[in-house]
């Protein structure tokens, strides 16, 4: 992991400081390449002078939203090739201690997937994550709408013009703004992500899978939603006895936890009544379920956990599935499936 620090402040004295200070307190990760500091002359920046007062903003206001477009620009370029993936968070924040594993297993999730911008916090440009592929494009476009528009504005449109249509948040958020202090005239500033965990290690694994499901799918509620950490729900209509839904991994997976959760606060009747939770091997031609199943327990008022599933599993399975064993006429929300495995020794 590389650390690049923009010292993006106009006054060069105020720069030259914190510069030897970072340099005193981080010199032996600054000589093994861990912590990169840069800075951008005013030269190289565009006017920051009469620019379009959109939305009615102060000049004030404008030109610092400007320039800040211009910093992000400067740091997403000089990043571009230092490693596969790049994270923009701010010098404010807190970071839950396993915020590396997280992020980590936030991307093999989404192996196989076009995404763009994957999101580790509900604010601002706060743990934003990015294919360090897409950087200079990124850079080029927050030049060129520098004056238009905050940039987490911008961050929304660059999403959709690299056609991911969904935000992908991961819950709980990794970082937390701890600042007081707006950059901008030193206005305050309480901001706080209340779904942030300073101590959320117990991640699931959740392994790349595809899902597939008997029941008729509400509106867009799509059995992925309940198995990514992005938030969503899945939402099933007139489950019956027999109707299942399942998880069909892209490799076979030692499962060591499962824990799902149906149901919701909105609607407390759509949880699973009766149903049985199955591990599966021998995926079919069609890979849309497995051939032979063991079942591990029952659901109990519309939750399943279990853990120490390896000591009764005949090694790596295909599938997970959930199978209703008695009809209701409730709707069916599944909340979320977490899945944790083990490697394979």
């Amino acid at each position: 992991m590389v650390v690049v620090v923009h010292l993006a402040d106009t006054d060069p004295g105020w720069n030259a400081q914190v510069a030897a200070d970072i340099t005193r307190k981080f010199a032996h990760r600054i000589l093994l390449g861990q912590l990169l500091l840069i800075h951008a002359p005013q030269e190289f920046y565009p006017t920051l002078e009469g620019l379009k007062r959109n939305y009615n903003d102060p000049e004030e206001r404008v030109k610092f939203r400007s320039k800040q477009n211009v910093d992000y620009a400067f740091l997403l370029a000089f990043a571009a090739n230092l490693s596969s993936y790049y994270l923009m968070i701010e010098d404010d924040v807190w970071s839950a201690k396993s915020f590396f594993t997280a992020i980590r297993k936030a991307v093999a999730s989404q192996e196989g997937t076009t995404w763009a911008t994957l999101e580790f916090s509900k604010l601002g440009y706060i743990g934003k994550l990015y294919r360090s592929s897409d950087l200079p494009r990124l850079a080029r476009f927050l030049l060129l709408f520098y004056q238009e528009m905050p940039c987490d504005w911008l961050l929304v449109h660059f999403r959709l013009l690299l056609t991911q249509k969904d935000v992908i948040r991961f819950k709980p958020s990794l970082f937390q703004h701890m600042g007081l202090y707006s950059s901008f005239q030193g206005t305050v500033n309480r901001l706080e992500d209340d779904e942030f965990e300073a101590d959320a290690v117990d991640l699931p694994d959740n392994p790349p899978a595809a899902l597939f499901t008997s029941m008729t799918v509400f509106e867009n509620y799509e059995p992925l939603k309940a198995y990514s950490a992005s938030g969503g729900y899945f939402w099933g209509k007139n489950p019956g006895d027999g109707s299942t839904f399942c998880i069909v991994f892209q490799q076979p997976a030692r499962i060591t936890r499962v824990r799902v959760r149906t149901g919701s606060d909105e609607r407390q009747g759509d949880f699973l009544r009766a149903g049985v939770l199955e591990l599966g091997r021998r995926r079919r031609a069609d890979g849309r379920d497995c051939s032979a199943y063991i079942t591990v327990g029952t659901f109990e008022k519309g939750l399943f956990e279990r853990r120490g599933l390896e000591r009764g599993a005949p090694g790596p399975m295909e599938c997970v599935r959930i199978r209703v064993t008695k009809g209701q006429s409730e709707w069916l929300i599944i909340q979320s499936i977490d899945i944790w495995t083990a490697a394979d020794s």
